[in-house]
């Protein structure tokens, strides 16, 4: 059976510095990140177990452990991708990522407007969670969620392009209890390359879902 993998870090430790520290970046990739994984094959494990054994008692707990673990695993897998030491500013055409700054400005109405969506989007989450500016398919527009744990107040086939971890261990060594501080410094290390690469591959697999009318 296929199990889920940890990706690689596309750089080393210290190079998100000094908006991430390296002592956060190894626990976060190599101890939580790790832990999603591990979640997620070892619930797909109990699940054949069940279906071997018609044996159904605990799938409500099941499912929803997969889906708390496979969605920690796949926004993680977004999260490294999405930051590099040399990246925040705003997406601009002359940097090759045109598009995605014209649907930013199409869907928020500027780029000042969607940046303050999505920085209080991420930064009042209750709890643990994140901020996610994802590509929905029905509207063809971007739209921004607060996204509880991994998985809560999801729309149905939204696709993430831009993620920001709110979760305390993504700060917490570093800024202590303020997340709104996390959050702003985010900005600085986004990789908007990245963020328009999955905003073009979502448009184009958007007809492969069945959408609504």
């Amino acid at each position: 059976m296929a199990t889920y993998t940890l990706p690689e870090l596309p750089y080393d430790y210290a190079a998100l510095e000094p908006v991430i520290n390296p002592q956060i970046i190894e626990l976060h990739h190599d101890k939580h990140h790790a832990a999603y994984v591990k979640g997620a094959n070892d619930t797909l494990e109990q699940l054949e177990e069940a279906r071997h054994k018609e044996a159904w008692g605990a799938i409500n707990g099941l499912q929803k452990n997969l889906a708390f673990h496979l969605s920690g695993h796949i926004l993680h897998s977004i999260y490294w991708h999405n930051m590099t030491g040399d990246g925040g500013g705003e997406p601009l055409a002359a940097d090759g990522v045109g598009d995605l700054a014209d649907a930013i400005a199409e869907s928020f109405g500027s780029y000042a407007g969607f940046k303050s969506q999505l920085t209080k989007a991420a930064a009042t989450t209750q709890g643990s969670g994140w901020g996610v500016l994802a590509y929905e398919p029905v509207s063809g527009r971007l739209i921004v969620e607060q996204v509880y744990d991994h998985q809560g107040n999801v729309g149905q086939g939204s696709v993430p392009i831009l993620v920001f971890d709110a979760w305390e261990h993504a700060f917490y060594l570093q800024y202590k209890n303020q997340k709104v501080d996390f959050i702003e410094a985010m900005w600085r290390v986004v990789n908007w390359q990245d963020v328009a690469k999955r905003y073009a591959a979502a448009k184009e697999r958007a007809d492969v879902l069945l959408l609504a009318p």
